[in-house]
């Protein structure tokens, strides 16, 4: 688009459908690098990404406006569990849980937001997903209802 300039900064959070502890940690890295393949193939710039054995975090920079958000998520998650399911990681079928949380941030946040995602392995042993999750909603003041957000089978978590 000439004469056409963005800024956009959003973390995407999903789930892996029924909150199962899914990705292994020894397959987190090709996932991650997958899902990084998708992410450029859609003209978007990746600034961090970590996937947890039940939820993913990745944080983009919009370079193309041209791709929507709801499109650049179906493709990652669709193009994704493709990918785990072609590979059979699993005897079951794999796939992401329905919905997405997309939370923007300004360029002055971008060093703490990559510093959050890239620590989340440490950040669970403290915080459940759960816990993290509806703490971004209450942050981004953004009003939910608890039958829509992710399915939490285990609070404990």
């Amino acid at each position: 688009m000439a004469n056409t300039y963005s800024q956009i900064f959003v973390q995407f959070v999903f789930a892996v459908k029924g909150r199962e502890r899914q990705i292994p940690e020894d397959m987190r890295e090709r996932l991650e690098k997958y899902m990084t393949g998708i992410v450029q193939k859609n003209q978007q710039k990746l600034l961090a990404i970590y996937a947890n054995p039940d939820h993913v975090h990745v944080f983009v920079g919009f370079n193309n406006l041209n791709i929507t958000i709801p499109n650049l998520i179906r493709d990652i998650k669709a193009g994704s569990s493709k990918m785990i399911n072609d590979e059979r990681w699993f005897d079951e079928k794999f796939n992401w849980q329905e919905g997405y949380g997309a939370f923007s941030y300004s360029r002055s946040q971008i060093d703490r937001v990559v510093k959050y995602i890239l620590n989340q392995k440490h950040h669970h042993k403290k915080k459940s997903f759960r816990e993290e999750y509806l703490e971004f909603l209450q942050k981004f003041e953004i009003d939910y209802k608890e039958e829509y957000i992710f399915e939490f089978y285990d609070d404990n978590d």
